[in-house]
């Protein structure tokens, strides 16, 4: 089974512009991501799909495999499609690109998920919230599944709604989503050739476009969640981390 880790890299972000390439801590942050991902060990490459020269440039100054692909692809998954649609890969991980602080073990248990159930196309992390403030933050993606572990709904809004205490219960009967995916290649190709779904479009929630299609998405519960990078503070943040 051969198994890619492939980075999703957009040059344009409305909070924070060119943010993957911010270079405060000496490397650049998508620099961080890559590094990160090729501490997991099942797959057998790492690779960046750009929409950009300047991350192309930037991603060969730290030996990094980097394709170009179209500026108008509309999510990362679009993207990621396009850069391996020639590549002999089983299964594709994706990963984002500001999120620098990954744990690689998490890589691994989301592509051995994966292998382990060929009978689902598609799979994602969860992890238990630590505090209730941060299940009504939108940007911070909620999930629900059966008890099977697939994917009933994603959602910017704390769900499921407690309706005895105004909406929001314990903390504990609340997921949160973390924005790494695995897919079977053909299914990915697959995916990304249907149209945007309504749901995914209010929500802009690009997963949900399985869901609404009748696609099954496994979910794997890990211990670990870190924070994507989003605001030019976030970024500051991480910064401080780094540098301690």
């Amino acid at each position: 089974m051969k198994i890619l880790a492939c980075i999703p890299a957009r040059y344009g972000s409305t909070r924070f512009p060119g943010k993957v390439l911010a270079r405060d801590t000496g490397k650049f942050l998508i620099q961080h991501t890559y590094e990160r991902a090729c501490l997991a060990k099942l797959p057998e490459k790492v690779i960046i799909a750009a929409d950009d020269r300047k991350i192309a440039n930037a991603a060969k100054s730290f030996g990094a495999e980097c394709i170009l692909t179209s500026p108008d692809h509309k999510s990362g998954t679009d993207r990621i499609a396009e850069a391996v649609a020639a590549l002999d890969v089983d299964i594709v991980v994706n990963l984002q690109a500001d999120e620098p602080e990954i744990d690689p073990e998490n890589i691994d248990f989301l592509a051995h998920l994966l292998n382990e159930h060929p009978d689902v196309p598609m799979a994602t992390l969860a992890a238990d919230f630590q505090n209730a403030d941060r299940i009504t933050d939108p940007n911070i993606v909620k999930v629900i599944t059966d008890y099977n572990g697939r994917a009933i709904y994603f959602s910017r809004a704390p769900i499921p709604y407690n309706r005895e205490n105004s909406g929001l219960g314990q903390v504990k009967q609340y997921l949160r989503h973390l924005g790494i995916y695995a897919y079977h290649k053909d299914f990915l190709l697959k995916i990304t050739s249907l149209p945007q779904t309504s749901l995914e479009k209010i929500e802009k929630l690009e997963q949900l476009r399985a869901i609404e299609h009748g696609y099954s998405i496994l979910v794997g519960k890990v211990k670990h969640a870190c924070d994507g990078i989003d605001t030019p503070q976030q970024y500051a943040d991480f910064v401080k981390r780094h540098k301690k």
